[in-house]
């Protein structure tokens, strides 16, 4: 079994500092996948940046899955979902503080292919393959 993504500790843990310091946060959201729901005539290049502070947002709720709440634009409030797979980033606007997250491999399928999982590397094995490294964000 496949480790859980970190992308959700660690956006919330971000945004709990960001609130304990008086800071807004921010998500850079990649637009694209069918799971994504955001205001379409805000998003510039495929992009979005959606302010989820606790003002800004009600209902705001970040599961292991997905970050999903209300919000108002140009006075319509709107319903956000946005699936960790498309979160880039997580940042404070008026520091720049944040962490910018890697790419991940798109969803698998409800159903799984058995031959492929047997194919694929082991954990230690991926290991060897590709050498950690760490990203001083500003």
């Amino acid at each position: 079994m496949a480790a859980s993504s970190t992308k959700p500790y660690l956006a919330r843990a971000l945004w709990e500092w960001c609130s304990d310091n008086g800071l807004t946060p921010l998500i850079q959201v990649k637009v694209g996948g069918e799971r994504t729901r955001v205001p379409m005539e805000f998003v510039k290049d495929g992009q979005i940046v959606l302010n989820i502070s606790a003002s800004a947002t009600r209902n705001l709720t970040m599961n292991n899955s997905e970050i999903q709440f209300n919000a108002r634009f140009n006075g319509v409030s709107r319903e956000v979902l946005v699936p960790w797979g498309a979160v880039m980033g997580l940042y404070a606007r008026e520091t720049g503080e944040g962490m910018l997250f890697p790419e991940e491999p798109a969803e698998p399928d409800a159903s799984p292919d058995l031959a492929a999982e047997a194919d694929s590397p082991s954990g230690a094995e991926v290991l060897k393959q590709k050498k950690p490294t760490l990203t001083v964000v500003k």
